[in-house]
């Protein structure tokens, strides 16, 4: 009879543990097409968005994007009771610095952050770029509406803080418009050096670069599926990481493939209409976005955008030319499927700033034994309910296998023979979210 009932209570943890968040279908319905079409129309209708742009004038040019900016985040703060921290971030880059910088520049960030009930220094952020140009990287004064990229990310983290201000979270959320994108990633390296400064501990960088396209230039069109760039482990890894790599294994678990892992559960749980695509590669084939400054410094960062893109609307002077309209306007832009990769990003900060600090260190053991030993050290966190221990094929892009194993600090899989899998590790809180899984760091014998 104990023997039953320790099971049921089990099977009924694990069931609780398993339950969806109510918040978090409210937080996709709440996601507004209309209001982001309104955001993508404004945006492109300052004419340029350069980062060497007009600065002066208050319609035209990037300082009044990014003045219109900042004074929507204010907005949206006066509606909450003060409950966002509005401030420009900025680093002046010096003509000569690369080609593309003609002149001397300020780069300047608009940032956004609401702040965490219990740990106000741990960060999810969420960024969209300011930027925009044409065919010419460095013409700055003709039209660059730059619709789709990238006034389709920024509108996103914009009604991304309007629905997930309405909320309380345990964990911070940054939301943010970067500038710089366009000629060299100096937006992302300026506030990438300014977390490292102020020692923001950052769960992970979510960056929205084009997810307003649903007709690719290969003629397909497709409103549902989206791509999660991750790269496959940190650039900062130790050559000894490199080579314990060589024989346990990760080489494609670095912490920025767990936070796309994590995005891509959460899709499926709560927007199982979507096909989040993982990818695995640092960005698109020989290119760049805004995630990168941050995982150089050694964040977790990914770049979530649409699937099939269309280069005809891609940094191009806006013409026709044998019956293709060229240039990045309005009229490309699918505000319904902008709305749809906000809401992934809404609910992906929703859930990892409601959850619980992941384990700092797994260590795992079980060489030559038929059995996965664990051990780490508990998080210090009053609405933990406890771990919940990952395991999938060596060969499986999805943790595929997990067992929630309680409060403790140690656990073994009978029946599993390390040699076969990979593990990982999450922290489970009261409220059923949990943090991303955190992969062995350490052996033991």
């Amino acid at each position: 009879m104990k023997t039953l009932f320790t099971s049921t209570l089990l099977l009924l943890s694990i069931i609780l543990t398993a339950q969806t968040d109510q918040k978090i279908y409210d937080i996709i319905n709440a996601v507004s097409a209309d209001r982001i079409e309104g955001d993508i129309k404004k945006l492109a209708g300052f004419g340029t968005r350069h980062t060497l742009s007009d600065t002066v004038s208050e319609t035209r040019g990037i300082g009044a994007a990014r003045r219109w900016i900042k004074s929507e985040f204010d907005n949206i703060s006066k509606d909450c009771n003060n409950c966002l921290e509005v401030f420009y971030q900025k680093d002046l880059v010096k003509k000569g610095t690369n080609q593309r910088i003609t002149k001397d520049v300020w780069v300047v960030n608009v940032v956004a952050i609401q702040r965490g009930t219990k740990h106000p220094n741990r960060f999810i952020m969420m960024s969209g770029d300011i930027d925009s140009r044409i065919s010419d990287p460095t013409d700055y004064t003709n039209d660059s509406p730059g619709a789709n990229d990238n006034a389709t990310g920024m509108a996103g983290a914009i009604e991304a803080a309007r629905v997930l201000s309405k909320y309380k979270f345990e964990n911070s959320i940054i939301y943010v418009g970067l500038s710089g994108e366009e000629q060299g990633l100096f937006g992302g390296q300026g506030l990438a050096k300014h977390a490292k400064e102020n020692n923001w501990n950052i769960i992970g960088i979510m960056n929205n670069d084009m997810i307003g396209n649903i007709k690719g230039v290969d003629g397909v069109i497709d409103n549902r599926t989206f791509r999660i760039f991750s790269e496959p482990v940190p650039p900062t890894e130790t050559e000894q990481q490199r080579r314990s790599r060589r024989f346990y294994g990760g080489e494609v678990d670095g912490i920025s493939r767990q936070l796309a892992r994590y995005i891509h559960k959460t899709v499926k749980t709560y927007m199982p209409e979507m096909n989040p695509m993982m990818v695995y590669r640092l960005d698109r084939f020989g290119r760049g976005g805004h995630h990168r400054p941050f995982n150089d410094a050694g964040f977790a960062g990914i770049r979530i955008m649409e699937a099939h893109e269309n280069y005809t609307q891609q940094h191009q002077d806006i013409r026709e030319e044998n019956g293709i309209k060229y240039g990045d306007v309005v009229e490309h832009v699918n505000f319904d499927y902008a709305a749809k990769l906000t809401a992934v990003n809404a609910i992906n900060l929703a859930s990892i700033a409601s959850a619980p600090p992941a384990v700092s260190v797994l260590e795992i053991g079980g060489i030559v034994e038929p059995a996965a030993k664990f051990k780490w050290t508990k998080v210090n966190d009053s609405n933990i309910k406890g771990y919940k221990i990952y395991w999938r094929d060596t060969t499986s892009p999805t943790w595929d296998h997990s067992r929630f194993v309680g409060d403790v600090d140690n656990f073994v899989l009978h029946g599993i023979v390390i040699d076969n899998y990979l593990f990982g590790i999450s922290t489970v809180g009261k409220n059923g979210h949990e943090s991303p899984v955190v992969f062995p760091s350490k052996i033991f014998r």
